[in-house]
């Protein structure tokens, strides 16, 4: 299977009909008298599992794995802390996306991954950390505005730019963390992190990810990833290859149906099954105890120039922005702290 990313396909809702991106119309669901049949869970235990959550799956007997995630909360939460605009709303909800992809992956309760994203654009670097369900983001400039591509998409690549790096950086509770670096593609980020797994991890995959916007509101996003394991037979490749366009505007077709409802009709007859599904949340984690290490971290000499100009400090989060503030006699207490270790 050769590297392929189904690039994401967001519009801003308004003016101008959404439409597709050339999505293959998807079959026709048989079933219950509702019209309705899911092949995972009962409609009521769907209704129960609406939000932002991953859905981990195999097809054709474990030949191939299939991750597929709703991220609409998240990007959400992220460009109301932010205040993003809908082109950088976009950006960040595709690499939050990407990136709980990764943190699912991760096995250890203090094992993360940290996607750093470097291009030439004006958003400058956008930098995510997810860990096993909790993921954030931050970026240089998430207020910058773009007019629409000639196809009435958000310029997605022309915000974080067409050349530069994305560095994946694994901790996995080990003295050395993975690290992980490609040159971006197109900075579109679906075909980005195509690369980056043929690349790093010497895993072909097919990528599609998406935000839906209206202004300020996002009105989806989400993101699937497909990868044939080794000793994948060549017919169910095909198979991937030929079925790729009905998910290539996946946030359009999230709008439509039920995860559930959409894996069923996508790979119908490839004999999915479901291994686990996971909460996905916006959450930072920072606190004052981790801002006091921050400063301790400074060194002795930096924290005397500090107390010295007897005004304090402010520490801010770049993920919450939250505030955090340190009275002089606050540093000083850190720095006999920090003397004693």
């Amino acid at each position: 299977m050769q590297t392929r990313a189904t690039e994401s396909r967001e519009r801003v809702k308004g003016g101008t009909p959404l439409q597709g991106a050339g999505a293959a119309p998807l079959p026709e669901s048989r079933g219950s008298a509702s019209g309705r049949r899911y092949l995972f869970m009962s409609e009521e235990m769907i209704e129960r599992h609406q939000g932002d959550e991953m859905i981990r799956l195999t097809l054709m007997d474990g030949q191939v794995r299939v991750m597929m995630c709703e991220t609409t909360q998240m990007a959400q939460r992220a460009a109301d802390i932010h205040g993003a605009t809908p082109v950088c709303t976009a950006a960040m909800g595709r690499l939050m996306t990407a990136t709980s992809m990764l943190g699912v992956m991760m096995k250890g309760d203090n094992e993360s991954v940290t996607v750093n994203v470097h291009g030439d654009g004006p958003m400058g670097t956008i930098v995510a950390v997810a860990n096993h369900g909790d993921v954030k983001v931050c970026a240089d400039d998430a207020r910058v505005e773009l007019p629409l591509r000639t196809d009435g998409k958000l310029d997605v690549g022309g915000a974080i730019g067409h050349t530069g790096r994305m560095t994946v950086i694994k901790d996995l509770g080990l003295k050395e963390p993975y690290v992980g670096t490609i040159e971006l593609v197109s900075g579109e980020l679906g075909i980005d992190f195509a690369q980056y797994f043929t690349v790093s991890e010497q895993q072909p995959s097919l990528v599609s990810l998406g935000v839906l916007v209206n202004g300020d509101v996002v009105l989806k996003a989400g993101g699937l990833l497909v990868q044939p394991m080794p000793g994948c037979e060549e017919e169910t490749i095909e198979q991937l290859e030929l079925r790729s366009p009905m998910f290539a505007d996946i946030s359009r077709e999230m709008t439509e149906a039920p995860k559930e409802q959409l894996l069923e009709d996508w790979f119908r007859g490839m004999k999915p099954v479901v291994l686990d599904r996971t909460p996905l949340r916006y959450h930072c984690g920072c606190s004052r105890a981790r801002m006091e290490k921050a400063l301790i971290s400074l060194g002795r000499k930096e924290l005397q120039t500090i107390i010295d100009e007897d005004t304090g400090a402010e520490l801010g989060c770049h993920f919450c922005h939250q505030q955090y503030q340190f009275t002089t006699e606050e540093l000083k207490q850190l720095l006999e702290k920090a003397t004693r270790e």
